[in-house]
């Protein structure tokens, strides 16, 4: 049987299964930072298994967000592509201006040399796969063009997703031989996925080219007040609704996007508490927050808490 790995809370005192958790995901998936929302309940389970040399791990946790810096990144010692598929809950990553989400029946890749973010604003059971970079794929195509895609729908990318599910229910029962031939099979499939998404010239790719634009321009604009979706149509040159269309499948408005990208912004300034930090109503209109009864009740939608009480929390 290919060795595995088990991590859980479980036997954790609750007040520490937080930093804990954070430890074990540090250590885990070669470095990175993780933020619990500002939660400070957590509960979180983790199994890992080797297929050769594709690692495959499921795991089970509230929600959270981790982080790469462009500093871990260099510091990494292995070079991966990496792959989050939701059983349930959902995951969405941001890599290199690029945005994609995934919920049960698809996945998302990204490149763990290059920085990245991963918000899981729920709970989750992810299958997250390894798979050692192929310099034969790198030079096949350029990979940043590919990276935070959604794949996993259709074609060679659901066959790759089903093998990745089925190959980690049955690591168990392989031998280790078995296992290896089950690891090559997936790096396989991974690389045709890539293949044929980059080779794709259909009006899906377009939608995802224009919704690279829109979340390019709301990264650069995203502490305007006035910034909207007439706005970016405006600036796009496209009608509402190309950017409607193109936002499809997301899960979210381009409003909810916009929203979030702002709180995600002011909880992390508010988490930096100390004798120079601005005040709450400053940082929120310095985010595009234009009234302040309105961040504070969207804030307590997302963190169940005031900001003052958030802040509160992190200052002890």
């Amino acid at each position: 049987m290919p060795e595995s790995l088990r991590l859980s809370t479980d036997a954790v005192a609750p007040h520490e299964r937080a930093p804990q958790w954070c430890e074990w995901v540090w250590q885990h998936f070669g470095g990175l930072d993780s933020d619990l929302y500002g939660d400070t309940g957590f509960d979180g389970h983790l199994l890992a298994s080797h297929a050769g040399d594709v690692i495959l791990t499921r795991l089970e946790a509230n929600r959270h967000r981790v982080l790469r810096t462009p500093g871990m990144a260099r510091t990494s010692d292995t070079a991966y592509l990496k792959i989050v598929a939701p059983w349930q809950g959902s995951a969405s990553v941001r890599q290199q201006g690029r945005e994609a989400g995934a919920r049960n029946g698809a996945w998302v890749i990204y490149d763990t040399t290059r920085p990245y973010e991963i918000d899981n604003p729920e709970r989750v059971d992810h299958l997250i796969v390894m798979v050692p970079k192929d310099a034969a794929i790198e030079r096949a195509l350029r990979l940043e063009g590919v990276m935070a895609r959604q794949l996993g729908a259709s074609g060679i990318s659901r066959v790759a997703l089903e093998t990745m599910r089925n190959t980690y229910q049955e690591l168990p029962h392989m031998s280790e031989t078995a296992a290896r031939g089950a690891g090559e099979m997936i790096k396989h499939l991974v690389q045709l996925s890539l293949l044929e998404l980059a080779g794709q010239e259909t009006a899906v790719t377009q939608r995802e080219a224009l919704r690279d634009r829109i979340r390019a321009h709301v990264q650069r604009h995203l502490r305007d007040p006035q910034l909207s979706a007439d706005d970016i149509a405006r600036a796009l040159n496209c009608s509402r609704r190309h950017l409607y269309n193109a936002f499809g499948g997301e899960g979210e408005s381009i409003a909810a996007y916009i929203q979030r990208l702002r709180l995600d912004a002011c909880i992390r300034e508010l988490q930096q508490a100390g004798p120079h930090a601005r005040p709450i109503t400053e940082i929120a209109l310095s985010w595009g927050f234009g009234n302040p009864s309105h961040f504070s009740r969207v804030f307590r939608g997302r963190t169940g808490m005031s900001p003052s009480a958030f802040r509160g929390g992190n200052d002890r």
